[in-house]
């Protein structure tokens, strides 16, 4: 369920019209739903409540999948933790507010200062994701007198994700390590000073919408846990990452997290371990639209119709980079036929469409459209190519707005440029 429906016969965000916030802020603009955002994490946790032999896990929302510091600290609020993969983003879940004991750091290319920057932090733990990052931790913990506490990510070789680009679990994939590595590492880490193993962990990809591979692999989880139990090795935490699908328009329902806290029952019950998760585009993507604009509808004689629009590539990736499917709504319906549209942008990149024959409503220069489940992956991943400024962002609350990232101005974005002194 979202928060953006027809108002006054116009699409409207909770109770703020579209149109409002275009009127204020301009186009493109990506806005976010507080109520959206609050009511996706309450269901994820809640399904685990219904379970209360797993304990309450850490929910650490995946800072990658909307980084917005008013998002952050809208779920920090409400309990959530922080999955982060770059000192940045530590930094941005601790100035939401998000206390460091709810930060869990993971990622393959941690570098060394990166490493003391989250262990000064106090961050709950570092995912260690090999053998030369985990005597590079111990290496820094050294460094600054403390032991790190980490855990070890394991590739549990299970193919799983809505596209090869966001598959992470399998052999050839470049995080984490093999069982029989992390058994080994597991153990040199106990015996290493500066280094306290509590757990193990995984992550098998993003939009899983068969639970078939989640079961598997965390089944296999649960036999290391076991294993490493069997040599006396203390295993605290078990982290079975995120990667639950979302109810993009166009498809079919996913599991729902009730049903998704059911295979984690089935699997990991009775096991004695903290759990976390690391839930993102579940709770942010349907969130969040971009709002864009229509410049003008292009026709051409070999019946192509193209509906060209001030957001592009740059603004919305996604469709670019993983051909991914938006649902695209006008704001305000005009009546007729729907017709075929080609949804491009104005950056000078055949990549720079949204999509091709699209069946659309009747679209004319000046209307309003909104790329609906876009508040994933879309203003983390957006750009200044072609120097077009970065979308700003709006959080609606019910019938108030805030501007959240303003849209920079071009005298912003060359101050930030000095010019070498020798063509000075």
């Amino acid at each position: 369920m979202n928060h953006f429906e027809l108002l006054n016969g116009e699409l409207a965000c909770e109770g703020v019209p579209l149109t409002a916030i275009a009127a204020a802020v301009g186009t493109p603009v990506y806005v976010y739903s507080t109520a959206t955002l609050r009511r996706h994490y309450e269901v994820f946790t809640n399904a685990f409540r219904k379970h209360p032999e797993l304990g309450q896990p850490l929910v650490a929302y995946a800072v990658k999948a909307n980084s917005n510091i008013s998002v952050l600290k809208t779920l920090g609020d409400l309990g959530a933790g922080a999955d982060t993969v770059s000192e940045g983003e530590i930094r941005r879940a601790l100035a939401a507010g998000i206390p460091g004991e709810r930060i869990v750091f993971s990622g393959v290319g941690k570098t060394e200062a990166e490493i003391a920057f989250a262990l000064t932090s106090g961050v709950s733990e570092i995912n260690v994701e090999s053998e030369p990052e985990m005597l590079t931790v111990a290496k820094v913990a050294q460094g600054l007198g403390v032991r790190a506490t980490i855990a070890i990510r394991v590739n549990p070789n299970v193919a799983a994700g809505g596209h090869a680009k966001i598959a992470t679990g399998k052999a050839e994939d470049k995080f984490g390590v093999s069982f029989d590595e992390a058994a080994r590492l597991y153990s040199n880490a106990a015996n290493n000073a500066h280094l306290n193993p509590v757990g193990v962990a995984c992550h098998i990809g993003s939009q899983i919408t068969d639970l078939e591979p989640m079961r598997k692999a965390f089944t296999l989880m649960r036999g290391l846990v076991e294993k490493l139990r069997a040599q006396e090795l203390k295993v605290e935490r078990l982290d079975l990452g995120g990667g639950l699908g979302v109810p993009y328009f166009h498809m079919p329902d996913p599991p729902t997290p009730d049903d998704f806290a059911a295979v984690v029952a089935e699997t990991i019950g009775g096991l004695g371990v903290q759990l976390a998760f690391e839930p993102g585009r579940v709770i942010a993507a349907n969130a969040g639209v971009l709002l864009a604009r229509v410049l003008h509808i292009h026709e051409r004689p070999e019946n192509r119709r193209f509906a060209v629009l001030d957001a592009a590539m740059n603004d919305l990736v996604r469709p670019a980079m993983y051909d991914a499917y938006h649902d695209i709504r006008p704001v305000r319906l005009r009546p007729g036929p729907l017709l075929a549209y080609d949804v491009v942008g104005p950056i000078c990149e055949t990549g720079d469409t949204f999509t091709r024959e699209r069946m659309l409503p009747p679209l004319e220069a000046g209307d309003l459209v909104a790329f609906m489940s876009a508040g994933a992956y879309g203003a983390s991943m957006s750009s200044e190519y072609n120097t077009r400024p970065l979308v700003p962002e709006v959080l609606v609350n019910g019938d108030q707005l805030a501007v959240v990232r303003p849209r920079p101005s071009y005298e912003d974005m060359l101050a930030r440029e000095p010019v070498a002194d020798w063509l000075t």
